[in-house]
């Protein structure tokens, strides 16, 4: 199984990047793992709300495939504990979809198309993060899955 960490805007802070790239090398001893960037949109002051998210969406959709199985990553998503969370996923990884793209949105949100065309959605927590830090935060989650999956000591519960 594919897993894509597809985002909206790039990020340039450097530890973010960091941490990122830490646990994508991390993560590629257990299942192939990508990282698309959607470049952040230009001129978007003078665009509503809701035409930056339909704008997104174009973008987003752009990059999915069909058989994707999508899942948002989203304040309202379904939050789950570290084992939960990992049987949640063996269980996604064992689908019948080619690959399984999580999404981290853009600053206002997704669109009412994405949220239609998503098969799932998952909160990391109830407080909001930057969507620069989401992406560390995220990959470190999907490793610590992984880990907990194979029985391997990095969790501790």
């Amino acid at each position: 199984m594919n897993i894509l960490l597809l985002t909206v805007g790039k990020t340039d802070v450097a530890w973010v990047k960091e941490g990122l790239e830490l646990y994508r090398d991390r993560l590629q001893h257990y299942a192939r793992f990508t990282i698309t960037e959607i470049p952040a949109l230009k001129n978007a002051s003078s665009l509503t709300q809701e035409q930056i998210k339909e704008k997104e969406a174009d973008a987003i959709e752009r990059c999915l495939e069909d058989g994707d199985r999508l899942v948002l990553l989203d304040e309202r998503g379904r939050m789950f504990r570290s084992l939960e969370w990992a049987a949640w996923l063996e269980k996604q990884l064992q689908g019948s979809s080619r690959r399984l793209v999580f999404l981290i949105g853009g600053a206002y949100g997704f669109s009412p198309r994405i949220y239609d065309r998503a098969q799932g959605m998952v909160s990391l927590s109830p407080m909001t993060f930057s969507h620069q830090m989401v992406r560390t935060v995220f990959a470190e989650q999907l490793y610590r899955a992984f880990t907990i999956m194979k029985g391997e000591p990095y969790h501790h519960e």
